[in-house]
């Protein structure tokens, strides 16, 4: 039963608790354009964790891990203004502010780096930043963390 072995590897995760999905979300998504899995993390926690408590610890953690990206941009040592894709995504982030970034954070993304580079250029404010960040992940979060904990439960739970 590949299923139930999986189950096992991953039973870790809830272990851990709800301290750890925090700390796994932050770690995976504090590096700068190197995409690492936090999806896994939050699926497999709600194998044995209330779902919506791992989701928002997985929410909360990714998006403070996402500040290092704000920070390298409000830093100034990114250059990439000249870009066509910066210039692009910088006019939709000042007409559409919280709502681009909650958007592009909700979405599958592993270039959401840069809208944290971008939004530290163009010194959005740090909480507004956060707020559409957190929205949007904790979002995708709910919806990986009830699919994890239904299909867990439907296959391998009571």
């Amino acid at each position: 039963m590949l299923g139930l072995w999986l189950v096992k590897q991953y039973d870790i995760i809830g272990k851990v608790g709800y301290a750890g999905v925090f700390v796994l979300g932050f770690l995976a998504n504090a590096t700068i354009i190197l995409p690492a899995p936090s999806w896994a993390v939050t699926i497999f926690a709600s194998a044995t964790l209330n779902p919506f408590f791992v989701a928002l610890a997985a929410g909360m953690g990714e998006a403070l891990g996402e500040i290092t990206g704000y920070l390298a941009g409000s830093s100034g040592s990114i250059v990439l203004e000249e870009r066509e894709n910066y210039q692009k995504s910088a006019r939709l982030m000042k007409r559409w502010g919280v709502w681009f970034i909650m958007f592009l954070a909700f979405i599958p993304n592993p270039a959401f780096d840069i809208v944290g580079i971008i939004a530290g250029a163009l010194r959005m404010p740090v909480a507004k930043f956060l707020w559409g960040t957190f929205l949007g992940k904790f979002v995708r979060a709910l919806l990986l963390a009830y699919g994890g904990y239904g299909v867990f439960n439907h296959f391998w739970g009571g």
